[in-house]
């Protein structure tokens, strides 16, 4: 079973959840159109693996049995094992429509960071639901952003202690956990879910310094579903959004028992950074892999609708192609040095360079909205005032359409283009698209104090010394 088809992948998801969408509870999630949606979308991640196209990318082989699993399982050892992950996440996330699909990804970042920080019990307890994960080749959400309640105060000081996860109780069989993570990306479509700490902690906080793995359908977890993007999509207005959408949501844990076997960190606040710090190695490296298709996509469509327009050859409209052009390869440049500078940490693992991907993080992000900017610039007012697809599917308002939208490239075309670009910068997941840019996988703080954290100012300062004179 290593490697399974996107049916059996959907079949999975029927096994009594609680999940809630737009203010109801949710029996069937592949009977909901818009759910349906999510879930065809990360079956991606399952098709790849199956597709002759991609198969040498998206399976790999265990060179002592010669089973085949899933290449995102791999265990990275050297900068190719990243590049090849890079690769790979790139790809699928191009199939995607520049979403990424993240129900393998996200869960072998956390799968990783663990097996490379922990020791001992733990470490065994971990390995042995890698070895899980990767045969029955799950779908696996994390659950790490706690809702945090009042951001001023540590965990153990919150008003309400329920705005952290933590253990309120333990005995020989396992803990049980209660509270509530936001931002959980694809848990509602998940098998499992594994949470981990948010943020480093002390010696007061050991009761909210957790980390374990639990299926979806565990009594007492609740997933509440976001309805940002709800309603369905016409594919002439949203081109992608009608085919790929991701779900996200609040994660409680209601009394949830964990059996000792599947805690991976329990009561040790001195642990909650260090392995909060290895998962965002590893999925900040996820999160540039996944924009590389999106930074294409804007250099791609700001080109081709200069064109529709005649205005291509315009001096202002080269010089913002230019500024994309840089934007976009200056990202992969950091996305695959990050890879190249990778560093071998605890028990043989790589990962990649801290630095170097919190700099292709903060590039991205930081040139997200001028670079959202200059595409509708090179676009035009059609983004947000061209017609429907109620329109277009009139003939008789087509006909009218079909006269007065032409330009350069016949109206058909130059309308689908307006509402590509519509789709990913001016209407919902474009608004998506632009929160992630600023705070998914961290926000641009974050990925600073990370820039400083992990740099090694040895050698400058060194250098700035010999320069001055000073022995």
């Amino acid at each position: 079973m290593a490697l399974r088809s996107a049916d059996e992948y959907r079949a999975s998801l029927r096994d009594g959840r609680r999940v809630w969408y737009r203010g109801r509870p949710v029996t069937d999630l592949l009977g909901d159109p818009e759910l349906r949606v999510a879930i065809d979308h990360a079956a991606l991640d399952y098709e790849v693996g199956h597709d002759p196209v991609h198969r040498d990318l998206a399976v790999a082989k265990d060179p002592d049995s010669g089973e085949e699993y899933s290449a995102y399982y791999q265990l990275p050892r050297s900068s190719d094992d990243l590049l090849a992950r890079s690769r790979l996440i790139e790809t699928v996330t191009g199939i995607g429509g520049t979403l990424v699909t993240l129900v393998k990804e996200i869960g072998s970042d956390a799968l990783f960071g663990l097996l490379r920080v922990l020791d001992g019990e733990a470490r065994e307890r971990v390995a042995t639901y890698y070895e899980k994960c990767r045969a029955e080749d799950l779908a696996i959400a994390v659950a790490q952003t706690d809702v945090k309640g009042d951001r001023s105060l540590p965990p153990h000081q919150q008003p309400d202690p329920d705005h952290y996860v933590h253990v309120v109780s333990q005995d020989s069989e396992g803990i049980v956990v209660r509270g509530a993570k936001n931002h959980t990306s694809v848990s509602a479509n998940a098998n499992e879910i594994i949470v981990l700490p948010t943020r480093a902690m002390g010696p007061d906080d050991a009761a909210f310094a957790v980390s374990f793995a639990v299926p979806v359908d565990t009594p007492g977890l609740s997933l509440y579903v976001s309805g940002y993007g709800a309603g369905e999509h016409s594919d002439f207005e949203h081109p992608i959004s009608s085919k790929h959408k991701m779900l996200e949501t609040l994660t409680v844990f209601d009394d949830v028992f964990v059996p000792w076997e599947r805690v991976f960190l329990c009561g040790q606040p001195e642990l909650a950074g260090p392995v909060a710090l290895a998962f965002v190695d590893y999925h900040r490296f996820t999160a540039v892999s996944y924009k590389l298709p999106l930074v294409d996509a804007f250099v791609g469509c700001a080109a081709l609708i200069a064109e529709m327009n005649g205005v291509a050859k315009v001096g202002h409209i080269r010089e913002k192609l230019t500024h994309l052009v840089i934007y976009a390869e200056t990202v992969r440049a950091l996305t695959e040095m990050a890879a190249l500078r990778a560093q071998v940490g605890g028990h043989g693992i790589a990962y990649p360079d801290p630095v170097t991907t919190n700099l292709a993080k903060y590039t991205f992000a930081t040139g997200y909205h001028h670079a959202l900017e200059l595409v509708q610039d090179c676009s035009g007012g059609l983004l947000v005032t061209g017609p429907g697809g109620d329109d277009w599917d009139s003939p008789e308002v087509r006909s009218v359409l079909e006269k007065f939208y032409g330009a350069a490239a016949p109206a058909r075309e130059r309308l689908r283009m307006m509402n590509t670009i519509a789709d990913l910068t001016t209407r919902d997941f474009g608004g998506y698209h632009a929160v992630l840019a600023v705070h998914a996988e961290g926000s641009i703080e974050a990925e600073k104090k990370q820039i400083l954290r992990e740099y090694e100012p040895g050698r400058a300062i060194a250098y700035a010394k010999r320069l001055a004179g000073i022995d």
